[in-house]
Parts: structure tokens; sequence; C-alpha cells
């Protein structure tokens, strides 16, 4: 067993011998290359081992080419072509892809605009492009060219429209929709439905009528079972003969039957179906129900529909006498004065509303 151990080392030891042979013999080649080879073909050889050693013993973990190692690599390419056989810590490819780097940004650079030709168009002239198609969605470029030449710019047609097409333009049927909200909210209810759990887990649905103009609700009411001839009902309550509103919107929900919108027809209203998966096209109602859920209903457990009722009553009235709105100005749909504070000795009083979850301040005489 020991004379196999000893062979094996020996074995060993003349494998060792032999590699350090070859080594040594390719070492002595390769000095006497260099007798034979030019002088400046020996200096970039130089050159360029030397860089590669410089850049090993930066103090880094892992050392790092920079931008003057990629040039210097870029143009030792240029210059010589043995460039690659010396090459040790990156890949001939990597220097490769540096040079195309370098090609396209050079033309890069070179293809920036310059300041001759024609002269770019002023900021002021493209703000007023840009106000122009927010403000006119149904406006083109022939349009947009007339209005600038009225207003003393010089410009051409084919400026604007190539200008345009730089622009996103906005929704066009969503300004049209907003647009016709706003010049008819004071003719404009809302109707909607939204469900509440109860604390046994039956659903309440609940209807209401809301005004675009002043956002109050017209009518409201609660049900486990609605029907079409249950809606109808609660129309014909809502809308009296005389009533103010000519539009009325609604969304595609199925309670909404065909026999509905012609009640709506036949008492004078136009009926407005919002697309499909668009409740922003009947935001004034989605709000109320939002801020309903928010300032209201997340906060309580519903108990029965007597008691949604009552509930809601109370929020109503909250909504209507108390509570400010933006869109109304921080005003109330039913106008609620602003009291300044009467004398010095006067204290400020608050108000339960909603149970508690809300309050109303006052200016209060001192006894």
């Amino acid at each position: 067993m020991e004379s196999c151990i000893y062979a094996e080392l020996g074995r060993g030891s003349l494998c060792y011998k032999h590699q350090s042979m070859i080594s040594l013999v390719a070492e002595f080649l390769a000095y006497l290359r260099a007798f034979f080879r030019s002088r400046n073909n020996l200096a970039l050889e130089i050159l360029a081992l030397r860089q590669q050693l410089g850049v090993l013993e930066r103090k880094r973990p892992r050392p790092r080419l920079g931008i003057p190692d990629r040039i210097f690599w870029v143009l030792l390419r240029q210059l010589w072509s043995g460039w690659n056989g010396v090459l040790v810590i990156v890949k001939p490819d990597t220097v490769i892809g540096w040079h195309r780097a370098g090609f396209r940004l050079f033309w890069r650079l070179r293809s920036r605009a310059r300041r001759f030709g024609r002269p770019r168009k002023d900021a002021e002239i493209r703000n007023l492009i840009r106000r122009m198609v927010e403000e006119n969605v149904a406006w083109g470029a022939p349009r947009i060219h007339g209005e600038l030449i009225k207003l003393g710019f010089d410009i051409s047609e084919r400026t604007v429209s190539r200008y345009l097409g730089r622009l996103s333009r906005p929704d066009k049927a969503g300004q049209l929709w907003l647009t016709f909200l706003r010049n008819h909210r004071e003719a404009i209810a809302a109707l909607d439905f939204f469900a509440v759990p109860t604390v046994i887990f039956r659903v309440l649905y609940c209807l209401f009528v809301i005004e675009h103009g002043r956002r109050k609700i017209l009518h409201f009411t609660v049900t486990e079972h609605p029907s079409g001839e249950w809606v109808l009902q609660q129309l014909r309550e809502a809308f009296s003969e005389s009533c103010q509103y000519r539009h009325v919107i609604l969304d595609r929900d199925a309670k909404f039957s065909p026999e509905v919108r012609d009640f709506l027809t036949a008492s004078g209203l136009k009926p407005t179906r919002t697309s499909l998966r668009s409740p922003w096209q009947n935001g004034v109602a989605e709000r109320w129900v939002g801020s309903c859920r928010r300032e209201m209903l997340d906060h309580v457990i519903v108990f029965n529909e007597g008691h949604l009722r009552r509930l809601i009553q109370d929020y109503i009235s909250y909504y209507h006498e108390d509570r400010t709105h933006d869109g109304l100005g921080k005003d109330t749909p039913a106008m609620r004065p602003a009291v300044a504070k009467p004398d010095r000795r006067a204290h400020l009083v608050s108000m339960r509303r909603v149970g508690g979850l809300h309050h109303r301040y006052i200016w209060r005489q001192a006894a």
C-alpha cells in the first residue's frame, strides 16, 4: 500500500516538472520573438499590459473600467492590430461594443438641431396652441390657425398642424360630456342605487334622486326587493307635473327598465344613460354615495330597513343644512348664511349632527 502511494507521488512530481519545463520553453520562445518585433509593436504591447495592471491595482473589491479606460482601448484597437492578444481584463467583444456606442454618440452630437434654418416658434405660440386645444375640443389646425392670425401671429397652418400632431389631445367625448353637464346643470337630475348590508347580512337597496344645480337630494327611499313597478312609483313621487328638470341621468342598471325610461319621456324628461363602466359620467350621484358611506355608513351597523331610513334622513338633513361643498363654493345646498362673531363676549357652541359624527358651530351671545 505504501509503495503505491509513493509511486503516485513520484508520478505527480514528474508531471509538475514536465509542465514547468514546457512553460519555461514557451517563455524563452516569447523572449526570442521579441527580438524580431518592431519597437513600436513592442511598446504598444507594454503599454496595454501596464494599463491593465493599473486597473487591477485599484483598491476596489472588483476593479471597474471608467470612461478613460474605455477610450484607451478603443483608440488602441484602431492603432494596433494585435490589441486582442494581450487583452485580459475584458473580452474583445466588449471593446467593440464601446466603439459602437461611441460611434452612436458621435452622430447624435452631429445630428443636433442647428441654429440656422427656419426659426423655431417661441413658447408663447406653443402654449397658446395647447390652450386652444384644451379649451376647444372640436377645433382643428385650420380653426386654430385662423384664430392665431386674428391675434397677430405670423405662422403657417402647416406649422400649427405639425405641432398639433405632437400634442396628446384630450378625450373629445369626455370633454363634450362635461360641457353638457356644466351647461345644463340647473335642469339635470340624476338617479342611482346603492346597497347597504344589515347586521344579519340582508341587503337593502337605496334609491335616491339628486339635482345637479344645488346638489339637493330630491327623493330617497329604501327597499329590500326593488322592482320596475316600485321604481316607477318612486319616480312619480320624486317628479311632479311641473318640475323644473329636463334631463335625467341614470346608469345601465337592469332596475331602470324600458318602462322607467318611457315614463320619464312621457313626463317631459329626457333620460340619458351613461356608458358601460363609466361611473364618472354620473359623477354627482357617485360622489354623494361616497360621501354618505365615508361620513356615516362606514361608522354604523344597520339593523333593519327602518333604522337605515332614519340614518339616511338624518344625514340628508346635515348634508343640506350644515355640510359645506367644494362644488358650491364652500356653501351648502340650502345656502347656509355666514355669521360673524357678534361681540367679544360671544362664545362658540358646537351642535351634534348625525349622532355626534359631525358638528355644526355657531356663535352664542354671552348670558
